[in-house]
């Protein structure tokens, strides 16, 4: 097959089965909807593959498919760019929607919008491979707005419900925040540049290093300005603070879609971006600088706000900000290549832990509440092992995925020396001890400890996350019911996460963080680039493992598991104490720093505020009182004067017609 065919393949295939499932769904019924919509998303995983092998041959590709539009001496086309940045992202997008899919069978088998979820699911496949598979800023932008408008029906999935509906509008608009500031630096490239296509952008960057940004009132840099609001788009759509309230309420999608977008793929299409226009970042120091900072805040203070959730799909939420948080710390330390091998490994393991997560929804009947679980070892071995796989990839266990990647960015921000790296670094190491508490404070609650469920639900006291507890239809087992492990279409995608979680991260880090693998892809080089001194202490994956247990991060790490441990299982009664003793701070991570409230009260109160007064000084006073009823008051007024000259008597004619004589022959006088 020629190669163009092949490129064209990976992401319509998942298109084709969108469309199948979501117009034909109910003449194909269940079954077909879903054996399509699987067999094509494997044709594109397959075909990711073959791609794979032929970029690592060597053969890279950087052209246009289709000409859409040509406005004056600019053209807007679709145009693919295959290299290994590239297809790593097709592999990884790839595969775990495969598992996403097959997994759906099981957990929405009872659901009656079964054909249109898996329609959904492929349209964001297809969506997300255009994103990544993008030769210009036209296309990127495209793929960036499916992903957002399919993430917005998958969180809104089971419409009827308030809260779904809330979520996905929540969602919705945070995201149009940072897709405005996405569209104002495509726009100043554009104008800068004349053009859209990487390639041109990239080669020319370097000549507007001392360029001032055209932007009234403010002296800042053309480059600085561009990357900040590119950086803008990827803050929404990675949910970096203060962009980052949508993410958790997402969750009131069903959890496939949990592990297929907001572990994964869509909330990587920021950090994937900033990586593709490392050309652009590296001239700009201020701009790696801020990305640094908010990456740093993301991952340290939404780690927090992870330990105090119950919901054990919020808890893999604020894990997977805090881990994006990591990410966005790496770019802005100019170590690309490193934010996007944690990108991979994450995707992994972060996709298991979901997945597991909802395999334990299932198992428990939808209850989702950790404090109705536990002992759930025994009748879940195959979740539970997998879970902790995932859990000790999460944590940075040596030898494990998540090791290799989060060690090397903290590695990688310690050596930084941009302003604002000692803060980051900071950040990083401390989240490291964060992470591993909130982890394994869920593993433990759950797998481990005394049976809590089939019993009637305990009385929270009213804790504000109760309310919140279930975002997928809260039942729970019922007295004397056994949870049991869930069949396995649900579990076999489980195991296949469960194998690279362990193993990727070993294998691929010296080919990708110190070898040539994004060579052509990444830019690598600059006399700031932290990955220079990384790879002069660098001996090979196994010695790494081995030297970490002297370092700071391993020793954290172990603290917070261990600490955890002692809090759930030995301890209970500490956590509660602490909980009294310090319930000015509990309450403000409860409210999440109260974000949501000052949206709330500024945001939208200011929209209510300013629609108000719009509505009675502009509509009442001005449009309706001045201009409709103004003017009818006024030809009214003028009327009245009219009618009370217009009298009939031939006598006031008659003095109207002197006195205007008079007036004539005056003013006459005057000019004479």
């Amino acid at each position: 097959m020629d190669m163009l065919n092949l490129y064209l393949l990976v992401p319509l295939a998942p298109l084709v089965g969108a469309l199948a499932a979501g117009l034909f769904g109910k003449v194909l019924g269940r079954t077909w909807s879903h054996r399509i919509t699987i067999a094509l998303v494997a044709v594109s995983f397959m075909a990711s593959l073959a791609i794979f092998q032929d970029v690592m041959a060597g053969h890279l590709f950087n052209g246009t498919v289709y000409k859409w539009m040509a406005s004056g001496d600019t053209s807007f086309e679709i145009g693919f760019l295959i290299d290994r940045l590239t297809v790593m992202m097709m592999l990884v997008v790839t595969f775990v929607s495969l598992m996403v899919h097959i997994y759906t069978i099981g957990y929405m088998q009872e659901d009656p919008g079964y054909q249109r979820f898996f329609s959904y699911i492929s349209l964001f496949t297809f969506s997300m491979l255009m994103l990544v598979m993008a030769n210009n800023f036209m296309q990127l932008f495209f793929g960036w707005e499916a992903v957002g408008l399919v993430s917005y029906l998958l969180i809104g999935f089971w419409y009827t419900r308030p809260t779904a509906i809330y979520a996905n509008l929540k969602a919705f608009l945070v995201n149009r925040v940072g897709d405005f500031g996405f569209l104002l630096g495509i726009a100043l490239v554009l104008m800068v540049f004349g053009t859209l296509d990487y390639a041109s952008v990239f080669a020319n960057a370097h000549n507007y290093v001392n360029d001032i940004a055209p932007i009234p009132g403010l002296s800042v840099g053309l480059l600085t300005a561009i990357c900040i609001l590119l950086f803008i788009g990827a803050m929404g759509k990675s949910a970096q603070f203060p962009l980052h309230v949508w993410l958790p309420d997402s969750m009131e999608g069903p959890t496939p879609i949990s592990a297929l977008i907001h572990a994964a793929t869509m909330v990587t299409a920021g950090i994937f971006m900033v990586a593709r226009m490392s050309p652009l970042f590296e001239l700009s120091e201020t701009a790696l600088s801020f990305v640094m900072i908010i990456g740093a805040i993301t991952a340290l203070f939404m780690g927090f706000l992870g330990i105090i959730q119950n919901d054990i799909k919020r808890v893999v939420a604020y894990s997977t900000l805090s881990q994006l948080g990591y990410m966005t710390v790496a770019l802005g330390a100019s170590a690309y290549s490193v934010a996007v091998f944690h990108l991979m490994t994450h995707a992994f393991f972060k996709a298991l832990l979901f997945l597991g997560a909802g395999s334990v929804i299932i198992a428990m009947h939808h209850d989702q509440d950790i404090r109705n679980m536990g002992g759930l070892r025994k009748y879940l071995p195959i979740t539970w092992i997998t879970s902790l796989i995932g859990s000790l990839a999460l944590i940075g266990t040596p030898f494990f995925s998540g090791f290799y990647s989060k060690d090397s960015i903290i590695e990688a921000v310690g050596m930084s020396h941009l302003p604002g790296s000692g803060f980051a670094y900071f950040a990083v190491v401390l989240g490291v001890f964060v992470t591993a508490f909130y982890s394994f404070r869920m593993y433990f609650l759950v797998f481990h400890g005394e049976e809590r469920f089939g019993k009637a639900h305990h009385d929270h006291h009213g804790d504000h996350d109760d309310e919140e507890a279930s975002t997928d239809h809260h039942h729970g087992l019922k007295p004397g019911q056994k949870p049991h492990e869930p069949s396995g279409v649900v579990t076999w995608p489980l195991i296949l996460l469960a194998v690279p979680s362990v193993l990727i991260g070993f294998i691929t880090i010296e080919p990708m963080l110190f070898g040539d693998f994004f060579l052509d892809a990444i830019y690598i080089g600059h006399d700031h680039h932290a990955l220079t001194e990384m790879r002069e202490e660098f001996h090979g994956a196994f010695a790494m493992a081995l030297h970490s247990v002297t370092t700071l991060p391993f020793w954290l790490a172990l603290a917070g598991a261990g600490s955890a441990w002692f809090f759930y299982m030995k301890r209970p009664d500490i956590p509660a104490a602490i909980k009294h003793r310090f319930e000015i701070i509990y309450t403000v991570l409860d409210q999440k720093y109260y974000f949501d409230r000052f949206n709330d009260w500024f945001f939208a109160g200011g929209a209510r505020a300013a629609s108000r007064f719009l509505w009675k000084f502009g509509d009442v006073k001005i449009i309706d009182g001045f201009f409709v009823n103004g003017t009818a008051k006024m030809v009214g007024l003028f009327s009245g004067v009219m009618r009370g000259l217009q009298t009939g008597y031939v006598y006031h004619y008659a003095f109207w017609m002197i006195i205007g004589v008079s007036a004539l022959l005056t003013v006459r006088t005057w000019f004479v």
